[in-house]
């Protein structure tokens, strides 16, 4: 499946944001980009599948697999296997329940590595979530053995 990069980013317009994801803790980042959202800015993640989850890797695994076997296959609730379903749905998570946060998460776009039409832009690392400016934790594990542990095949664009 290919995205069409220039109609998703026409959609956003001019005035966005590009944040590499790559070496940030998922739920510090994603915390910080739903506030971002609700003060109305636009924004674009690249490399999804880089993001890291801090515990140990079978607890982390057990605990996706889990939320994503939860309910039944005919009504749900669906949980995604892809990274950037994943990251997108944990903002998600972080947004109000009403209009506001439906609206706020339309300005978020998500793609798993950097499209090349972004190659070129700058891109913006959050301090706040990086792995090793704020943890000392050893144990982590990236959203992409995540979703292959789930069953789905990354392929970087």
């Amino acid at each position: 499946m290919s995205v069409n990069i220039d109609r998703v980013l026409k959609v956003l317009g001019d005035d966005y944001r590009v944040i590499n994801a790559e070496g940030h803790i998922l739920g510090r980042l994603c915390s910080i980009i739903a506030k971002n959202l609700l003060n109305g800015e636009k924004i674009v993640v690249v490399n999804a599948e880089k993001v890291v989850i801090t515990g140990d890797k079978q607890m982390v695994f057990e605990r996706y697999r889990e939320k994503y076997e939860r309910g039944s296959k005919e009504k749900g609730p669906y949980f995604p296997r892809h990274p950037e379903r994943i990251f997108k749905r944990t903002v998600r998570g972080m947004l109000p329940k009403n209009r506001r946060g439906r609206e706020a998460l339309k300005n978020l776009r998500v793609f798993v590595g950097v499209p090349d039409k972004l190659r070129e832009v700058n891109q913006e690392k959050i301090d706040h979530a990086l792995l090793e400016k704020v943890s000392k934790a050893e144990k982590y594990v990236t959203l992409k053995e995540v979703s292959e542990y789930l069953g789905y095949k990354v392929e970087v664009a």
